[in-house]
């Protein structure tokens, strides 16, 4: 997701867009300005997020960049609670997370405010965790297929290494060490939502192609 002043910059210098944003992102730009736009009086759009990830700037954009982005409990001073708020999340945000932050903005808030609260996490991020984590514990060794800088890949990497602490996190087939193996049994391979099949193939193979090497060499 971008915010729009991206698009706007794309247009004007005659750039060609394939857009693959998420849909899920999408509808949540979309609910996002409309909040922004037509709600009357406008509110204090609050942004459960990461400062900084993409996804967040896109979100703040459709808001002319005025919304509040919080990441944790510590961040709320942020907010005027004497004004009205409409809170958000992030799609990739812990559930336990979002439900601090609405048990205490509800907590916080002057009487007679207006808190309406969206939960806007998606469920394919959500779910995946209990099956993760069982996964995890399956397995001598997993590896964790994700992009270095991806925020849903750092949340289910975090998760899986919770249960299992031989869990690695593989950017790439390069990344893979062979000593990471070492008496492990069995070994599984698993990655973000947003982790392309072809890449978890890719470390399938290198490290397949490790273990053949060795049992011919033994």
């Amino acid at each position: 997701g971008e915010p729009p002043s991206t698009y706007a910059v794309a247009s004007r210098l005659g750039i060609e867009l394939i857009d693959a944003t998420c849909p899920v992102v999408l509808q949540l730009q979309r609910r996002i300005k409309d909040t922004y736009d037509n709600d009357e009086p406008r509110p204090q759009i609050v942004i459960y997020g990461k400062a900084g990830h993409a996804e967040v700037n896109g979100l703040v954009g459709q808001t002319n960049g005025e919304a509040i982005v919080v990441e944790n409990l510590s961040q709320l001073d942020r907010i005027d609670f004497s004004r009205d708020i409409a809170l958000y999340s992030q799609t990739t945000m812990p559930l336990s997370g979002f439900a601090e932050m609405t048990r205490e903005i509800e907590r916080r808030k002057a009487p007679g405010v207006s808190f309406r609260y969206f939960d806007t996490i998606c469920r394919q991020v959500a779910n995946r965790v209990n099956h993760l984590r069982e996964f995890a514990g399956a397995h001598d060794v997993v590896l964790f297929v994700a992009g270095a800088k991806s925020s849903n890949g750092k949340v289910l990497y975090n998760e899986c290494r919770a249960v299992n602490p031989r869990t690695y996190l593989v950017s790439s087939s390069d990344d893979f060490d062979s000593s990471w193996i070492s008496g492990a049994e069995s070994v599984g391979i698993c990655g973000a939502t947003s982790t392309p099949r072809w890449l978890m193939e890719q470390v399938r193979d290198a490290l397949t192609d490790y273990i053949s090497k060795k049992f011919h060499e033994a």
